[in-house]
């Protein structure tokens, strides 16, 4: 017992902050690999590589996330104010650059390719939550003028302006990005009559855009880019016909009715010979056939664990900056978790939204790791304060904050 109680006391000597939300990502990491490892089989095969390739990939992604994370955790997370404008000011042009990318995937070019390296990147993932990092900046600087005109109009330009660049080529996405921005401004006691002023011009240009969806043909529309994807998925949503180009869907439901209570055990997937995208936007699908409604329940509390503990850590922390911080990448992240799940069980149309830390992909990862070692840096300074604990630190959260010029 003495050998086992050293071991765990080395073991968080270095992983600092909210002890649930590490166990949270190490069980989500561990799903992860096991069903990238039994959804890739036919991908490997169509691709003519080896079985492993894909899962030994996606394991080399992920160790490189758990690295980004314990150094993100490690980082003072007032550091991250003006880290947010940064990424900010690289996230925007790089949008600019995929929407004139002739890299496409499902008519909507949504990657850049970086030159030298060949890595294929996703700047909206980067604009996600750099937006949301910048957002609680902007709350917490201006928190004693927070009902003026100012604040609203810094969060609000920046936040369309990404929207707008999103739109395009993800409109959920996009639109995932302006509800956490208005989340986090509603929680910010930004003015309520900007914000419903605000949602009431958007929803209207929505509700316009989704009745010329259905005056215009569907011919014109196709030749409208992603309108006609949008309307055609719409369109499948509402009047599933069993056609071919409603084959994802299908397969989706026929995986999750097979998986029973307790599924087919990991290995035995049968739908992933038959599920396009059964690594990323399906995954949860092949999940629940493997492991029944017991593992897919299991998942979803996983992502409700995630969001208690960070509005824990949110209510906690002292400094304003980072309780909004906490909060907007947890609501983002777990936001994204349910659509994905939403799909695939049926619940919404098809978007592309991945599942964090589950589905096979680089830049997603590696941005929702950066994600979860800030909210891990907010989490050990909170803990720090609590305990009371007198180390060695060249300087507390709030002396960095004042030389940096942060209202904290």
């Amino acid at each position: 017992m003495r050998l086992n109680d050293n071991m765990k006391k080395n073991i968080w000597t270095y992983l600092h902050g909210d002890k649930g939300i590490w166990v949270i990502v190490f069980i989500l990491s561990i799903f992860g690999l096991l069903a990238i490892y039994s959804s890739t089989g036919s991908l490997a095969f169509r691709m003519g590589q080896a079985t492993e390739h894909y899962v030994l990939r996606h394991f080399l992604i992920l160790c490189s996330g758990l690295g980004i994370i314990y150094v993100a955790h490690k980082i003072p997370y007032v550091y991250y104010s003006r880290i947010s404008q940064l990424l900010l000011i690289v996230a925007i042009p790089a949008l600019i650059w995929a929407l004139a990318s002739p890299h496409e995937i499902n008519q909507a070019a949504r990657w850049i390719m970086l030159p030298v390296i060949n890595i294929t990147f996703q700047p909206s993932d980067l604009a996600k939550l750099a937006l949301v990092m910048y957002t609680a900046r902007i709350l917490a600087k201006d928190k004693d003028r927070i009902k003026e005109r100012g604040p609203f109009l810094h969060i609000m330009i920046p936040t369309l302006l990404v929207c707008g660049l999103v739109f395009p080529a993800n409109f959920s996405t996009s639109a995932l990005i302006f509800l956490a921005g208005i989340v986090m401004m509603f929680i910010g006691q930004i003015n309520l009559r900007y914000i419903t002023s605000t949602l009431a011009v958007c929803l209207t240009g929505l509700v316009l855009m989704f009745v010329l969806m259905q005056v215009i043909p569907q011919e014109r529309l196709n030749e409208m880019g992603r309108m006609g994807t949008w309307a055609a998925r719409i369109d499948r949503f509402s009047n599933p016909d069993g056609s071919r180009e409603n084959h994802q869907m299908e397969q989706a439901k026929i995986a999750i009715a097979s998986g029973g209570l307790f599924g087919k055990m990991p290995g035995n997937s049968t739908q992933r010979n038959n599920l396009p995208h059964a690594y990323s936007d399906f995954i949860y699908a092949i999940i629940i056939e493997e492991y029944g409604f017991v593992g897919g329940v299991g998942i979803l509390m996983l992502y409700l664990m995630l969001m208690f503990r960070a509005i824990s850590i949110s209510r906690k922390c002292e400094g304003t900056f980072g309780s909004y911080l906490v909060f907007g990448i947890a609501f983002v992240l777990v936001s994204q978790a349910f659509v994905n799940m939403a799909v695939a069980v049926g619940l919404f149309p098809v978007t592309g939204q991945v599942l964090p830390f589950l589905s096979m992909g680089g830049t997603s990862l590696w941005l929702t790791s950066l994600g979860i070692g800030i909210i891990l840096s907010v989490s050990a300074d909170v803990q720090l304060k609590g305990e009371n604990i007198d180390i060695v630190k060249p300087q507390s959260a709030e002396e960095i904050a004042q030389e940096m010029g942060i209202e904290n």
